[in-house]
């Protein structure tokens, strides 16, 4: 039976890795958390690793909090940057492939125009030019990663719900008001966690290593997703659409990132369910608020 060591377990991906776990009965999944290690420390992530001896390593562990990050640069770069060369390292050391998740902000949000003129998603070939503090950590992640071990699955996702503190959630508790206010002007793909755990798991199985965009297929803005949660529950409390400016962050968020699955596409068998479908089995199957 192979080992799979998860850190981060207790966030939205790992929870999700915890649920689909019984499903892969040839699997020992093994979480792991700041309890077990601090994976911002060379010697912690080491002693785990040569304790568990996994066959693979999915690194779930990350400073997501993008405003928290913005005033916190060296705390983000620890976890998403040093910890992720640490992981890596460890694991190719022991002669093991790594998973490193990372995210839609290594974009600037500006999207990329096709022949036509139109912006189309973002492909995995295309220039990244990270805006925030918590896009750099998780880019200059992505290149420890890949640097330390070439047995390695770089993964980017966005606008991820799960299990834990996400936008679906934030909706859902706002539906006790009788209108919220959500902005239209910025673009992405909604992700569930289950998803992209179920992608994850495939990819380990194939034996494919590189870099992949992961999403949910479709798109639409924050708006449009907070009117669809509404009208699959049948909540009636009014979405007011609102401008970025209108609805100012400490962080701005992209206005454009749609990841395109290009890589996923052209060279596996593995693909995500369309955005509303993977929405609609998620608010059906968990208590999310």
């Amino acid at each position: 039976m192979k080992t799979i060591l998860v850190t981060g377990g207790t966030g939205q991906l790992g929870q999700a890795l915890r649920q689909q776990a019984a499903a892969y009965r040839d699997l020992q999944f093994v979480f792991a958390g700041s309890v077990q290690a601090d994976i911002t420390k060379w010697s912690e992530v080491k002693q785990l690793v040569y304790m568990v001896k996994p066959d693979a390593i999915i690194n779930c562990a990350a400073y997501t909090n993008v405003d928290a990050a913005q005033a916190d640069e060296d705390g983000a770069f620890l976890v998403n940057t040093a910890g992720a060369g640490y992981l890596s390292m460890a694991a190719y050391e022991i002669g093991i492939p790594i998973v490193y998740p990372s995210t839609d902000y290594v974009f600037d949000g500006r999207g990329i125009n096709n022949d036509n003129g139109n912006i189309r998603p973002y492909r995995e070939y295309d220039p990244t030019n990270p805006c925030t503090v918590y896009g750099r950590t998780k880019m200059m992640g992505e290149q420890l990663t890949a640097r330390h071990n070439p047995r390695h699955y770089i993964i980017r996702t966005a606008w991820l719900y799960g299990k834990g503190n996400n936008f679906v959630r934030k909706i859902l508790k706002a539906s006790r008001q009788d209108t919220v206010r959500v902005v239209a002007d910025q673009t992405g793909s909604p992700t569930s966690a289950m998803e992209l755990a179920k992608a994850i798991l495939a990819l380990l199985k194939s034996g494919q290593y590189g870099l992949y965009h992961c999403v949910c297929e479709g798109s639409c803005s924050r708006y449009e997703l907070a009117c669809e949660i509404y009208c699959q529950l049948g909540i009636r409390t009014k979405v007011i659409p609102v401008t970025t400016e209108e609805y100012p962050t400490a962080v701005v968020r992209p206005r454009y990132s749609v990841l395109d699955n290009y890589m996923l596409r052209l060279t596996t068998s593995i693909r995500c369910s369309h955005w509303r479908d993977a929405l609609a089995e998620y608010l059906a199957s968990n208590k999310v608020w």
